[in-house]
C-alpha cells in the first residue's frame, strides 16, 4: 500500500530530527504514563518489546517490571513471517537476533491465554487505535492468535497522525500512549 510507505518514510524523517538524548527523555515521560496505567499495574503477564534506538526506550521498563514479579514476554523472530514469545530472564538472557533486535534465548512461551497486556511498538498510530508497523506484519499475525489481550500501542507524540491507512490484516490497539 503506497500510503503506508509514504507515511513510514515521513515518520522516519521526523525521528531523524531528534537526538538520542531527546528520544530517551521523551521515552521517560511515555514510560511513566504506561506505569500509571491500571492495565499494566494489574497485569501479571505482559508482552513488551526490547526497543531499537529510534523507538520508545523500554530497556529500563522491562527490568523494572520484571523485578516487581511480573512475567515479561519478548518477541523472538522465528523466520521471515512468524514470531513467538519468550520469557525474559534478565539482561544476560538477550542475544542479537533478526533485524538487530535483542531477543531472549529462553524457551518459547505457549500459555498465550494467560497474557494480560501487550505493549506494542509502531511507526505511527491514530486516535482510532490503528497502527502502522515497520511493514513485515509480524505483530499483526501474532496478535490474531491472542484476540482478547488488551493491546497498548506506544509511540512518541510526533508519531501520532489523524488517519492510518489500514488493510484487512491490520490489528487495532485498545489504547495509545
Amino acid at each position: 500500500m503506497k500510503e503506508k510507505i509514504i507515511l513510514r518514510n515521513k515518520i522516519r524523517e521526523k525521528k531523524r530530527q531528534f537526538t538520542q538524548v531527546q528520544l530517551d527523555e521523551l521515552s521517560r515521560m511515555i514510560i511513566q504514563r504506561l506505569l500509571h496505567s491500571d492495565k499494566v499495574k494489574n497485569a501479571q503477564t505482559i508482552i513488551l518489546y526490547y526497543s531499537l534506538h529510534d523507538e520508545v526506550n523500554t530497556h529500563h521498563l522491562i527490568d523494572l517490571l520484571s523485578k516487581t514479579g511480573k512475567k515479561i514476554l519478548l518477541p523472538y523472530v522465528k523466520d521471515d513471517t512468524e514470531m513467538e514469545l519468550r520469557e525474559y530472564g534478565g539482561p544476560d538472557d538477550l542475544r542479537k537476533g533478526c533485524y538487530g533486535i535483542m531477543e531472549p534465548t529462553g524457551n518459547t512461551f505457549t500459555n498465550l491465554e494467560t497474557i494480560d497486556v501487550a505493549v506494542i511498538p509502531g511507526m505511527s498510530f491514530d486516535s482510532n487505535g490503528n497502527r502502522l508497523g515497520r511493514g513485515k506484519g509480524y505483530y499483526d499475525r501474532f496478535l490474531k492468535k491472542i484476540p482478547d489481550v488488551y493491546k497498548i500501542g506506544i509511540c512518541f507524540d510526533f508519531q501520532k497522525v489523524d488517519n492510518i491507512p489500514t488493510g484487512l490484516y491490520d490489528v487495532k490497539m485498545d489504547e495509545i500512549i
